[in-house]
């Protein structure tokens, strides 16, 4: 992601640092720039940013796919809730004088100041898209053609036809539950379940939308642009945020989730971040040595065959072979040379190579 530092660099550490060195770091940064000791008007922004480095890499997995994709694959796959579920914040902030608390953090982060309201989400959506090996190499962009729900573009999501009223529910009254009570001799029982004229919404829509039908939500085909960096692998997924379905009744969308499918090649096979490109010369060019063009994804290179090599043999092209993920440097390109054995020979092959066995 554009504009955001390293998390390593934001603590202060290196990254093969400790965990416990980590946290010490964090504990001391959290110590200075905490809102309720810091005044300065950039401290909450600070706090934040060492939190969300912490709260990464803490966690074992997500310190793994930080190390393996940096920000703009890590930001892909987790939203900004997945970073900080499951860090421990507790036990660093428990014995502060100024009595901070693990769901500080979510009120400082996502603004929940003692509310638990629950947003609405529109489901995620799952892509295949398949790439060539060249293309895996290389980084491609794609326009891929999604089908999705997306906010009624008739009814603005309303659900209701334009230029008519959505009324308050007349039975709850705008609040989706009633209550149901029930008396014996001896006691009352109150049982809140949703209002069953408005099905819980707390409105009615008397004239709904011809396109959505009330739903707010309507069936769309979306052009959307998918970024696939180099040297990714297949079955790979990518998170697009917010490229998921629309949600009913307003709230956020859900993510797009492309898997990548790389077709096999006809000359490489890819090993981790190396490739194997399987090389096929006669006996003579083995044992007396010999010079061959192979193909490289940068155009074809020359390469020495030392005489006397053997069937087989490993000759190793450094930095030839694909990127890795996070973008520091190169595979190899592994050669593997094969003897070919002619399965026909004329009469002065056959003379030669019976004068030669006579030697050997």
């Amino acid at each position: 992601m554009a504009g955001k530092r390293d998390y390593y660099e934001i603590l202060g550490v290196s990254n093969n640092t400790s965990k416990d060195k980590i946290k010490n770091a964090y504990r001391k940064l959290a110590m200075q720039y905490h809102p309720d000791r810091n005044k300065s008007p950039d401290a909450e922004e600070k706090f934040k940013e060492i939190s969300e480095a912490y709260a990464v890499l803490s966690d074992d997995e997500k310190r793994r796919q930080y190390d393996l994709l940096g920000h703009a694959g890590f930001d892909q796959r987790y939203t900004a809730e997945d970073i900080f579920r499951g860090a421990d914040f507790e036990s660093i902030f428990r014995d502060f004088s100024f009595g901070f608390s693990f769901g500080d953090i979510f009120s400082t982060f996502f603004g929940r100041r003692g509310s638990r309201r629950t947003v609405s989400r529109g489901r995620d959506l799952v892509y295949g898209l398949k790439i060539s090996l060249e293309e895996a190499a290389k980084g491609v962009e794609r326009r891929i053609n999604v089908t999705r729900t997306e906010k009624c573009g008739i009814c603005n999501g309303t659900g209701a036809r334009p230029n008519t009223s959505i009324k308050v529910c007349p039975k709850c009254k705008g609040a989706g539950k009633v209550q149901n009570i029930s008396r014996s001799s001896f006691s009352m029982f109150v049982q809140v379940v949703s209002c069953p004229l408005c099905k819980g919404k707390g409105r009615l829509i008397e004239s709904p939308c011809h396109l959505c039908r009330g739903t707010g939500v309507a069936k769309r085909e979306r052009g959307i642009t998918v970024k696939v960096p180099p040297g990714i692998e297949d079955r790979y997924q990518l998170r697009l945020r917010g490229e998921g379905e629309a949600p009913l009744e307003g709230g956020i969308h859900g993510d797009l989730y492309i898997t990548i499918h790389v077709a096999p090649h006809p000359h490489f096979e890819r090993i981790g971040d190396n490739l194997l490109y399987n090389l096929e010369i006669g006996f003579p060019q083995a044992a007396l040595g010999t010079k061959v063009t192979v193909p490289t994804f940068n155009g074809s290179t020359t390469v020495k065959i030392d005489h006397g090599t053997q069937p087989g043999e490993i000759i190793k092209l450094r930095g030839r072979g694909m990127p890795r993920l996070r973008g520091y440097g190169k595979g190899d390109l592994l050669i593997r040379v094969n003897i070919s054995v002619p399965k026909k020979l004329t009469k002065k092959q056959k003379n030669l190579l019976k004068d030669l066995a006579r030697e050997g």
